[in-house]
C-alpha cells in the first residue's frame, strides 16, 4: 500500500539507503538538477514525524576514468572524472557515501537503425558504462543493520529486485523495510516482488 504507518510508541530509529544510479535517473526524467543540495534535500524528505533519523547511506559510483579506442576512427580518448561531489557529500551531516564502480563495456549508437547512412563518425557513437559493486554494499549495510538491531526502519530508495534477499533478511531480524515511490513524472511503478517484500511504500515528492 502507499503511505506509511502512523506510530503512537517509541519513536523509529530510520536509515534511509539511496541507489544513486535510481535517484539520478529520476530526477533526469523530471527534469530535476542533480547535485548534492538536492540529494540531501531529497533524503531528508523521506522521513516523517514518527522516525528518528540515524544516518542516510548514499551508493554511486564515479565517473570513470581512463582510456578506450574510439569506435570509428580507432583513436585514443581519455575518460576524465571529478569526484570531489562524493567526498563533499561524505562530509555533509548524517551521511555515509558507499562507492561502487564503473567499468567501460564499448560503444552504441546514438541513434537506431543506423543502416542506410552514408558515413558514420566517432559522434554517431555514446559510451557504454556498467556499474558495479552498489549491490552488494547495500546489502552488506542492510545485513549489518538486521544483525546488529542498529535501526528500528529501513527506507530503500532503489527499483532494483537484487535488493530482495536483503530485504527479506531484514524483515525476518525484526526490521521494518519501507521502499519509496518517486512521484510523477516520471511514473515508474515499483515492480511487484520489490512491494511484496515490503511492509509500506511511501510517497515522497521532489524537495
Amino acid at each position: 500500500m502507499v503511505g506509511g504507518f502512523l506510530r503512537s510508541g517509541p519513536v523509529m530509529k530510520t536509515a534511509i539507503l539511496i541507489d544513486g544510479g535510481h535517484l539520478r535517473a529520476c530526477a533526469k526524467a523530471a527534469r530535476i538538477t542533480y547535485d548534492n543540495d538536492f540529494i540531501e534535500g531529497f533524503a531528508r524528505s523521506c522521513v516523517d514525524e514518527s522516525e528518528y533519523l540515524f544516518r542516510i547511506f548514499y551508493y554511486d559510483s564515479p565517473q570513470f576514468r581512463g582510456k578506450a579506442t574510439l569506435p570509428v576512427s580507432g583513436e585514443q580518448t581519455t575518460f576524465k572524472s571529478n569526484d570531489s561531489w562524493l567526498r563533499d557529500l561524505a562530509m555533509r551531516e548524517k551521511f555515509a557515501v558507499r562507492r561502487g564502480t564503473l567499468g567501460f563495456r564499448g560503444w552504441k549508437p546514438k541513434k537506431i537503425p543506423i543502416q542506410g547512412r552514408e558515413e558514420l563518425s566517432d559522434q554517431d557513437f555514446t559510451p557504454v558504462f556498467e556499474q558495479k559493486g552498489v549491490d552488494m554494499r547495500v546489502g552488506l549495510d542492510i545485513a549489518t543493520f538486521s544483525d546488529k538491531g542498529t535501526v528500528d526502519r529501513i527506507i530503500l530508495v532503489s527499483a532494483d529486485t537484487d535488493m530482495i534477499p536483503a530485504m527479506k533478511h531484514a524483515r525476518k531480524a525484526g526490521l521494518e523495510v519501507a521502499l519509496t515511490q518517486l512521484p510523477i513524472p516520471p511514473a515508474r511503478d515499483l515492480h511487484f516482488d520489490l512491494q511484496a517484500h515490503a511492509d509500506f511504500v511511501r510517497l515522497v515528492a521532489w524537495p
